[in-house]
């Protein structure tokens, strides 16, 4: 059974945070990630085959824009959904955006990302990055039937990704992270390394 980021188990893991700073991704200098997150992903890019490369869409995400995503798709959801109350409409929510007490790219924890080849071309995965379980048919869950091709390029991204530390979120095939509650609970680690943090000054625009 999938445990989704609104579940009590995840609030429930401690935050020891270790201070890693964030720090732009070599690969994709305007995401922002901790450092640690960045140094495995450095580690997962070296571990994928020739001609495969990883295009990061989005790292480390503000408070603002957390809350205006969960408020756009719960009002989505609100319609879809005119019998479901307040507890249920959140659970719904956390299959695609995690409540805000622990979001984690708002701990610059987590990044969405796929593949692509030499050509910079996005490689196939069986639905576009964010697209969400209504919008998808349930195709963007990790282990969702897809087709032969998208299966294997799923694979690929998963052995490099978890070889290097981090854990996917089962209902989105593009969100992995490292160091956050979820990947605490999945782990089994004594603690999160990580909470939500502020961008440094010299990094706003």
């Amino acid at each position: 059974m999938t445990i989704l980021l609104a579940d009590p188990v995840v609030r429930a893991v401690r935050v020891l945070d270790n201070e890693d700073p964030l720090v732009p991704l070599i690969f994709a200098p305007d995401v922002l990630v901790r450092q640690g997150l960045a140094l495995r992903l450095v580690d997962a890019r070296n571990a994928l085959p020739s001609g495969v490369d990883l295009r990061v869409v989005e790292g480390h995400r503000s408070i603002a824009d957390q809350n205006a995503i969960i408020e756009r798709y719960t009002d989505e959801l609100r319609e879809l959904h005119p019998s479901a109350d307040e507890v249920e409409l959140n659970r719904l929510s956390s299959r695609f955006v995690a409540p805000l007490a622990v979001a984690p790219h708002v701990a610059g924890a987590a990044v969405d990302l796929t593949l692509v080849d030499d050509w910079g071309d996005e490689l196939w995965m069986g639905t576009k990055i964010d697209a969400t379980p209504e919008q998808s048919g349930g195709a963007c869950f990790f282990s969702a039937e897809v087709d032969e091709e998208a299966r294997r390029n799923r694979t690929i991204l998963a052995d490099a990704l978890s070889g290097a530390g981090l854990v996917n979120y089962p209902t989105e095939w593009w969100h992995w992270s490292y160091g956050d509650r979820y990947w605490a609970l999945m782990t089994g680690a004594d603690h999160a390394l990580y909470g939500p943090v502020e961008v440094p000054a010299w990094a706003r625009s």
